[in-house]
């Protein structure tokens, strides 16, 4: 009995991993090439758009597993992604410092977040709505306080003036927190709708979702360093 129960503990935290290592593999591509093409096309609310996406990406996997702790570990794998400009074009692990940080705090803001929401969660989009809010609020608050320190670029140093943090929170804390808002009830929608697909899948056919997961962890990882190579 005690073998058959650690065997379930087993697979159930092989699930997860893989369910981590695709959705922040996802999330790290997402950080490199959206995020490039929105630079690229000079167009307006970058953080705002990735911050929103991260979320939307966190609530896929709230919608399919219910699991809090879960979203550290796809934040962490995201930033790993964003980390091989290190050794592909060969600058310091700093040089994404502020990007990676955002990454991180919108992983702890939205655990803290859906840990004390997760039961209300289901009752509807305006919980949902709530949550993402909430979390892009953590986050950006925390981003600015934090970054300010860690390794500050000049946009985000423009803002370091007193009152700058109420200004900071006018110009991206409401774009944070609206992306947020819309991308994780969509995240969580797109989650819990194939949610029961991915059970059945999981449980009749388990080494097709370990290879299509890996598969699509692979395929983001080498459109990442290609992209990287290319200077998105």
């Amino acid at each position: 009995m005690e073998m058959r129960t650690n065997n379930i503990m087993r697979l159930q935290l092989i699930n997860v991993s893989i369910a981590i290592l695709g959705l922040g593999s996802l999330w790290g591509l997402s950080e490199v090439m959206l995020g490039g093409a929105i630079r690229d096309a000079g167009l307006p609310f970058r953080a705002g758009i990735l911050t929103g996406v991260g979320i939307g990406i966190m609530g896929i996997s709230m919608g399919i597993f219910r699991k809090p702790l879960m979203l550290l570990g796809i934040a962490l794998v995201a930033i790993l992604g964003k980390q091989l400009v290190v050794p592909i074009l060969h600058v310091s692990i700093m040089c994404k410092a502020n990007s990676c940080l955002a990454v991180m705090l919108q992983g702890f803001a939205l655990t803290g977040v859906v840990t004390l929401t997760r039961r209300k969660l289901d009752k509807g989009n305006l919980f949902r709505i709530a949550s993402g809010m909430s979390a892009g609020l953590l986050a950006v608050t925390a981003f600015y306080f934090i970054g300010m320190h860690l390794a500050p670029c000049p946009y985000l140093m423009s803002f370091n003036y007193p009152g700058g943090y109420k200004a900071f929170l006018t110009v991206e804390g409401l774009v944070w927190m609206t992306f947020s808002g819309i991308l994780f009830p969509v995240g969580y929608w797109v989650g819990a709708r194939f949610r029961d697909t991915i059970v059945v899948l999981i449980k009749r056919r388990p080494l097709f979702y370990f290879a299509t997961s890996a598969a699509l962890a692979v395929c983001c990882w080498v459109a990442s360093a290609f992209a990287i190579a290319a200077g998105f």
